[in-house]
């Protein structure tokens, strides 16, 4: 082969790399292009500036095993304001009965159908006819006492209605949670739990 022709070889790789660099470079160009036109970059500022984090100590029992007692976790503050609430996230929530914020697990969100039923002399929880769980796997097992408020939420919601949430600790037998002050509403959850 000779040197012209290796001098052309050379020039046409070199033309590849830079017409596949330019191809890159015109598709994230336009990419953001996009972005910008659809107005993404103020739901991208909205969602990155709608919450403050705040590192909180948990106290008591009432998640355990999922949380332990003195465990450190991020609250992050605002969250909801520009996020869902889902089945299973770990909220902070204002309970007005209690001068100190409490730590729950969401286990029914809006639209979800829930009841109760007796089962060996215990009152389950059911939400969308599958029996609700605590982290470890195991069924709600509620006492008379602590199905009483339930049973009178769910006698007038059926269905859970819109902004209210169902709101459990980890313990099977209820705690400081909905069992004792019923449905939670939207505004009174505060911040989302990153368990660290």
């Amino acid at each position: 082969m000779g040197e012209g022709e290796c001098n052309f070889l050379l020039t046409m790789g070199k033309n590849k790399v830079f017409f596949i660099f330019l191809i890159i470079v015109g598709g994230i160009s336009l990419g953001v292009f996009c972005f910008f036109k659809d107005g993404g970059y103020r739901n991208f500022l909205k969602n990155e500036d709608c919450f403050t984090i705040e590192e909180l100590t948990v106290n008591g029992y009432s998640m355990y095993p999922l949380i332990e007692p003195e465990e450190r976790v991020d609250g992050l503050f605002g969250y909801y304001n520009c996020h869902e609430i889902n089945r299973n996230d770990i909220v902070i929530f204002n309970y007005s009965g209690n001068k100190n914020m409490i730590i729950k697990s969401v286990k029914a969100i809006p639209g979800d159908k829930w009841s109760i039923e007796e089962i060996d002399g215990y009152y389950q929880i059911f939400v969308n006819d599958s029996p609700l769980k605590n982290s470890e796997g195991n069924d709600y097992k509620l006492s008379e006492a602590s199905s009483r408020v339930l049973k009178i939420y769910i006698n007038d919601y059926p269905i859970i209605p819109k902004d209210a949430y169902l709101l459990l600790g980890d313990e099977i037998g209820g705690s400081l949670d909905s069992t004792r002050f019923g449905l939670a509403g939207k505004l009174d959850i505060k911040a989302k739990v990153i368990i660290k």
